[in-house]
């Protein structure tokens, strides 16, 4: 269930002052001096452009999604979770709040590394020893009674005042000189390895393992995200906010990483952390300033983990029992202090683990799948093209796609390890979201639009470039189309054009509803359709499906075949199937013959016997002198036939069928097959006299196969009507094949 609507108080300024005080905030101080002397400074600045290549894009992108939609509370999670669907919302949700709550214990550590003086001052005046541990879980416990007792107006506050320490500590520093740097070389680095003072080595970072310490510097723009819930007016606030400080804090992070490179010399920088205490203009501010953008971090982050993680229990993602307790809010503005609770008993966790790097890689990672997504939904929605889709602001698709590739290319850049195992938790998530009730329904429709826009501008391509020459050069392919008002009685027919369709070419299958198009007809045709579908569901079928209403088979016929296929090119295979039983089909192909024949189709009709295929091992194609124009097309029907699984197993036997006049004609087929490289084995090509009924040679030889292709000419419809296919009964399925104009094998 969602909490029930709530006081929504808060403006830009939030958004805005969480984002900065976490853009601006542990690592700016502690990481930028160690990036300079490892890596050098033009190293620094690609690392700060690298970052902002993934954060800017999604910086878009959410302002673009924001000013799309209503945004509620969680921020990044209820953006996503509405255009992906609760399934993959879900699962990257919940990696979002754990870099969240997470975060909250990296800054936590943080805070300590600032009041390293103190804690030496304390020491040495008063003689008492603080352990850096036991001030981190005090702090931590302090920021938990905060969030617990006060909530986030108080938060909010707080960061009014943090933020003023933080501008003054970052004045300072840049009024400051400091010893100077005496290799101005904006590529020199430290050496591989450095002799500190007491004796240990330094060594020296690669590129990515830095990139990997500070980029949880650049994740602040998601920061602002989370307040989505208290916001007056989200989706001006959030772009607004947001656009800003991430704007702002590359303006300061370039300034401070040239600053740092002027001022000192890189192996003071190396060696230590908070060496901006020895340029500022007045040392003390910059831990001062230091523990401000750890507390504001830490604040930021503890004040956006719980909104995020009551807003994943709101849409009943936990069992019924954990969302119904997690999902509660106290007060008009439903402040999350159960979802406080669990989020700082995580971050006691990770506060034990007390190794600051070791948390911002994994906070990095967190942090990379979920700016990929938000990236990915941009660039999906702006791919699907969907009406729906009306953003108020607009980012450029090849802006979010960028950073979606990024994302992916920097995760393994930075640690393999890591990348693996992240997205595998991801993937387990996934699961466990899908097992309690996850809905697709978004991603349903994202995914279906942009495959909708794909196969419309692949048809519209293939309209354009048409060129018979081309065509014929690229050799022939199927573009099959079928009619029957038989679908339900009989599969056999839409079998067929499965196979035909399956990997070499289209299909459309329509079901054909005799009478006048009314409210009525349209119901029996939507159901029709509908059940066809299920049918084909779990079939390995490739065909569109459709159905036609029309007052006869001829007014029906004339209308399919002028429309172009599902390939965006006309049809060149007309198929129709019937039984002995139900002749109609048989009837309307042989009385709209000529018609077919004048739209430039090439004919197959389907005798049925009720045998339904056999065991698909046989296929017999008979070829006799009469079927020059046909011969190639009835070759390559049966090799396609023999291309989908059901038919993989099947063996292709060629008879060559004459009176002892045209025997010449047999050289020539065996040419065609072997020079088309065709699966027919040269002793399956067989050369058959015979004196008297060519019917009842191809009966005997045939009997048992499990499809039998023969072709047929206008002069055996004239001369015998229905006869021309009903004198073969007594074999399974044939296929009779009539060939427009010759094609050839290429």
């Amino acid at each position: 269930m969602r909490p029930q609507e709530h006081m929504k108080t808060m403006g830009t300024w939030p958004v805005f002052l969480t984002a900065i005080s976490t853009i601006l905030g542990a690592i700016l101080f502690l990481r930028f001096g160690f990036a300079v002397a490892h890596v050098g400074l033009v190293s620094t600045l690609m690392i700060v452009a690298l970052g902002h290549m993934v954060t800017l894009p999604t910086a878009l992108a959410v302002a673009e999604i924001a000013t799309n939609q209503k945004v509620e509370g969680g921020g990044a999670y209820y953006m996503i979770s509405r255009s992906f669907g609760l399934n993959i919302g879900g699962a990257i949700g919940l990696a979002l709040y754990l870099s969240q709550a997470i975060s909250v214990a990296f800054y936590v550590i943080a805070f300590a590394v600032a009041c390293r003086d103190l804690l030496s001052w304390v020491d040495i005046h008063h003689g008492l020893t603080i352990d850096p541990m036991g001030l981190n879980l005090l702090v931590m416990a302090l920021l938990t009674l905060l969030m617990v007792g006060k909530g986030a107006n108080l938060g909010v506050k707080a960061l009014y005042v943090v933020a003023v320490l933080l501008f003054a500590a970052l004045a300072l520093f840049f009024a400051g000189a400091g010893p100077g740097n005496p290799v101005l070389d904006p590529t020199a680095t430290i050496s591989p390895t450095l002799l500190l003072a007491d004796g240990t080595l330094l060594e020296r970072y690669t590129f990515f393992e830095v990139f990997t310490f500070i980029f949880p510097a650049f994740t602040g723009i998601a920061a602002g995200l989370g307040l989505s819930g208290d916001l007056k007016d989200p989706r001006r606030s959030i772009p607004k906010g947001t656009i800003w400080a991430t704007v702002m804090g590359i303006v300061i992070y370039i300034a401070v990483a040239v600053k740092l490179w002027w001022s000192a010399p890189l192996e003071s920088l190396a060696t230590d952390e908070l060496y901006m205490e020895n340029i500022a203009l007045w040392g003390p501010i910059i831990p001062i300033g230091l523990a401000a953008a750890a507390i504001s971090s830490a604040l930021g982050s503890v004040m956006v983990a719980p909104r995020t993680l009551q807003a994943i229990a709101a849409d009943g993602l936990f069992p019924q029992s954990v969302s119904a307790w997690l999902s509660h809010g106290r007060g008009l503005t439903q402040e999350p202090v159960r979802a406080s609770v669990a989020t700082c008993a995580i971050a006691f966790g990770f506060v034990l683990l007390g190794d600051i790097n070791a948390v911002a890689e994994i906070i990095s990672m967190f942090f990379m799948v979920t700016y990929g997504a938000i990236c990915l939904v941009s660039f999906l929605e702006h791919m699907a093209a969907d009406p729906s889709y009306r953003p108020t602001f607009r980012s450029h698709w090849s802006i979010s796609l960028t950073g979606a590739v990024l994302c992916v290319v920097l995760m393994f850049g930075m640690n393999p390890t890591y990348a693996v195992t992240s997205l595998a938790i991801m993937v387990g998530i996934h699961w466990w979201v899908s097992r309690n009730g996850g809905g697709q329904r978004g991603m349903a429709r994202l995914f279906r639009g942009v495959i909708f826009q794909i196969q419309r501008a692949l048809q519209l391509a293939l309209q354009m470039s048409d060129d018979d020459d081309l065509e014929e050069s690229a050799g022939w392919r199927p573009f099959v189309l079928s009619i029957s008002q038989d679908t339900f009685l009989r599969r056999e027919g839409f079998d067929m054009v499965k196979w035909i369709a399956y990997r070499h070419g289209f299909g459309s299958y329509m079901h054909f509803v005799q009478g006048f198009l009314s409210a009525e007809t349209q119901g029996w045709a939507k159901k029709a359709q509908s059940d066809l579908i299920k049918r084909a569901r779990g079939n390995r079928s490739r065909v569109h499906l459709d159905t036609i209403i029309s007052p006869s088979y001829t007014s029906a016929i004339a209308q399919c075949i002028q429309l172009p296929g599902i390939s965006g090119k006309g049809n060149n295979l007309f198929l129709m199937e019937y039984a002995p039983e139900h002749p109609t089909n048989r009837d309307q192909l042989i009385d709209n013959f000529d018609l077919l024949c004048a739209a430039g189709l090439d004919l197959a009709l389907l005798r049925s016997s009720g045998r339904t295929f056999g065991n698909k091992h046989d296929i017999h194609l008979w070829i006799s002198p009469a079927d020059a124009v046909q011969s190639n097309l009835m070759v390559l029907l049966a090799y396609i036939l023999q291309g989908h699984p059901d038919w993989s197993e099947a063996r292709i036997s060629v008879f060559f069928l004459h009176d002892g006049e045209h025997a010449d004609a047999e050289e020539s087929l065996r040419m065609s097959i072997r020079e088309g490289r065709l699966p027919i084995a040269e002793q399956n090509i067989e050369h058959i006299r015979h004196e008297m009924s060519s019917v009842q040679t191809i009966k005997h030889k045939s009997g048992g196969a499990d499809l039998v292709i023969l072709g047929f000419n206008p002069t055996d419809l004239q001369s015998m009507k229905e006869d021309a296919f009903e004198r073969f009964a007594g074999l399974g399925e044939v296929l009779f094949v009539h060939g427009l104009k010759p094609i050839e094998i290429q």
